[in-house]
């Protein structure tokens, strides 16, 4: 088992979530390759070996319990929520380049956000999210073969 999984149901059996094998081996997907978004039918595929019958309502309501204790984020692709393990923290402050169509991502610096107090005299920005979307280098190029 992968310190994410560990960690991750460590802190679940803190909040009074029972451990189950089919919680660790859902974590467990994402820990695969954390590089990309993944949807719930992508999980239910990665799962359906070990547990054939894990339905979407259970998959939606792990996905669920694990964003709202911040053990993944979420994010909206061409209208389908998708998912990944947090980025890890050595990276600092960043936001991301997601492919739209396999979801992988790549961390992007910005400049200092005092630009935009700058632009906004007399408000307070107290947050932000910023986010580039495209194709990665390799579906583009199955883009451009396909046309």
């Amino acid at each position: 088992m992968s310190e994410f999984v560990k960690n991750a149901m460590n802190q679940l059996n803190d909040l009074g979530y029972k451990y189950t094998q089919r919680r660790a081996d859902m974590l467990a997907v994402f820990d695969q390759d954390i590089n990309h978004f993944k949807s719930a039918k992508d999980v239910q595929q990665a799962m359906k070996k070990d547990h054939p019958n894990i339905s979407f309502d259970t998959i939606y309501r792990n996905l669920r319990l694990f964003t709202d204790y911040d053990l993944l984020e979420e994010n909206e692709i061409d209208g389908e929520m998708v998912f990944r393990q947090h980025c890890d923290p050595i990276l600092g402050h960043h936001h991301h380049f997601v492919c739209n169509h396999c979801g992988k991502t790549v961390p992007v610096r910005l400049g200092d956000l005092s630009y935009y107090s700058q632009q906004l005299p007399g408000y307070e920005i107290n947050g932000h999210s910023f986010q580039l979307f495209g194709l990665c280098p390799e579906c583009l190029a199955e883009s451009k073969r396909q046309s």
